[in-house]
């Protein structure tokens, strides 16, 4: 994607945390045009120093007045700041992309996964929600197939990893597996009970249906992203003893039968998919060949011997960069693409 010749004043609202260190690195990655780079985050980090393209930033606490001059905003500081600050930017001048649960589902705020619903960016009234990173992998690698043959149901079980809960949840796990090897009990203080060596379904508050709100999110926002309000999506979350990337078992219903090798050659020509599959030697999508890309691994692509119009694959994704930072870094570059970015706070490049 050729940008445009225009460099903008951009501001990471969460910048220390795992996703705004990732922000911090695609900007400089994937040379997204900025002008001047802002790094915000809370009074207890505030002057810690960061690098962008070897120069040294310090970050700076978020307050009044400090959107002023800022074109484009990309928060990952969680839902309560988001509410807080994202409106107060746009009031400022600035677009915000954020990528917490907040705005996600409100009716004036576009829902974007940049391989399914780019044209949604041109609905913004100032804020883009980044969707939840189960959502993001999933909607990759099932929406070339979508296209072909609606969906009819989804069936999703997903194995996620320590990343999904930020820096100091992949740290715990570390301390969690020594302990456990030194024959010692393991804290817990971002999981309610030990991650190494075990699994336990999402930890995310249950609702009155006995469906997580991890679970919910994959339902509500895959029905949003895709235009389908009556989707039927069900979902089962699980937290797995894994550093950093998600993986997802799912099982898909067309009204027809859908042919595996169709569907195969579709998602091997998709974009922002890598189709992994060596049936003599059992291997498929791994997280440790997931982390660290930017592709959506798919795989094990196969009838389902239930339902004659199923489908069953597999995937694994890494959640910190596609099912977060790299999908809003995107999002930023359809904006500046098709001149979103108002050009009057944005510094020409001769």
């Amino acid at each position: 994607m050729t940008l445009l010749n225009r460099a903008y004043n951009v501001a990471i609202l969460g910048a220390t945390g795992a996703v705004g260190t990732e922000l911090l690195a695609l900007l400089a990655e994937r040379n997204f045009p900025v002008s001047q780079l802002k790094l915000l985050a809370s009074p207890r980090s505030a002057g810690q120093t960061l690098a962008f393209r070897g120069q040294p930033i310090q970050v700076e606490a978020v307050a009044e007045g400090v959107f002023d001059d800022v074109d484009l905003v990309l928060a990952s500081a969680g839902g309560s700041i988001s509410k807080i600050w994202a409106p107060k930017a746009v009031a400022a001048g600035a677009i915000v992309i954020d990528n917490s649960s907040s705005f996600r589902l409100d009716p004036a705020v576009p829902l974007i996964v940049p391989e399914v619903n780019p044209e949604a960016v041109l609905q913004h009234e100032g804020i883009i929600a980044n969707p939840n990173c189960t959502t993001i992998l999933m909607s990759v690698a099932i929406w070339p197939l979508h296209q072909v043959q609606p969906i009819q149901r989804i069936v999703a079980a997903t194995y996620q990893s320590a990343s999904g809960a930020g820096a100091r949840a992949m740290e715990e796990l570390k301390v969690q597996a020594q302990a456990i090897l030194d024959g010692k009990t393991p804290p817990t203080e971002c999981f309610p009970y030990p991650l190494a060596f075990n699994l336990f379904p999402h930890n995310s508050d249950l609702d009155e249906n006995g469906y997580c709100t991890e679970e919910m999110k994959m339902i509500q926002e895959t029905r949003k992203i895709f235009g389908v309000p009556d989707l039927r999506v069900s979902a089962t979350c699980v937290r797995v003893p894994v550093l950093r990337a998600h993986s997802e078992a799912l099982n898909l219903e067309f009204k027809q039968p859908f042919e595996v090798e169709g569907a195969r050659r579709l998602l091997a020509n998709a974009p922002g998919i890598k189709l992994v599959e060596d049936w003599e030697q059992n291997y498929f999508p791994m997280p440790m060949d997931a982390s660290g890309k930017d592709e959506v691994l798919v795989g094990r692509v196969r009838q389902d011997l239930s339902h004659p119009c199923g489908l069953e694959l597999w995937l694994s994704g890494d959640q910190i960069r596609k099912g977060a930072a790299l999908n809003a870094i995107q999002i930023a570059e359809l904006l500046a693409f098709r001149g979103l970015i108002k050009p009057s706070r944005a510094e020409l490049v001769h």
